[in-house]
């Protein structure tokens, strides 16, 4: 084992979505173990407001992360929401890499998105509908970060190929 990668999605979705399932066999495929916390009932909890229960979606992957930094390296992977908890579990978490799918740079004005020093790949869309590909740029930029802009929507559903191929190769980097 090279490490455990923690795979996380995006709001309103889960652990089987398209994108966390393509990295899970690029993580295979280098032979890093992997795991793919489900957040749905975070997300369903709207009495904690419009996304759901955040703070405790990001305190249950710190847990994750902290059991599995414990055996070992770890990379947090995240799409959208997943991406924003990966980023500031970094920060609280001893770990080796991120790897973020359409990240929200601003979350909220009182939540921008934070993320360790530590080696970073994201992957973005030209097109994406909720977070400006400007924002990303401006973003990955100031932190000296991998950026790859992709013909694509928030959702990078036509890129689902690309995004696996470039998962492997930045865990194969490390």
């Amino acid at each position: 084992m090279k490490g455990h990668c923690i795979l996380s999605h995006g709001f309103e979705s889960g652990p089987d979505a398209t994108k966390v399932t393509a990295l899970a066999l690029a993580a295979e495929a280098c032979g890093w173990t992997h795991e793919r916390p489900d957040y749905t009932h975070f997300d369903a909890d709207r009495d904690k407001g419009p996304l759901g229960d955040v703070p405790n979606r990001l305190a249950h992957l710190i847990q994750i992360a902290t059991r599995a930094a414990e055996k070992g390296p770890v990379v947090l992977a995240g799409s959208s929401l997943g991406a924003w908890v990966s980023g500031h579990a970094s920060v609280q978490v001893p770990v080796v890499g991120l790897y973020l799918m359409a990240p929200p740079i601003h979350l909220s004005t009182d939540h921008p998105i934070i993320a360790a020093d530590i080696p970073t790949a994201i992957i973005h869309g030209w097109h994406d509908e909720l977070i400006p590909a400007a924002d990303v740029i401006e973003w990955a930029r100031a932190r000296n970060d991998a950026l790859l802009l992709v013909n694509d929507s928030h959702r990078l559903s036509d890129h689902v190929t690309t995004t696996r191929i470039q998962f492997q190769h930045f865990l194969e980097q490390l």
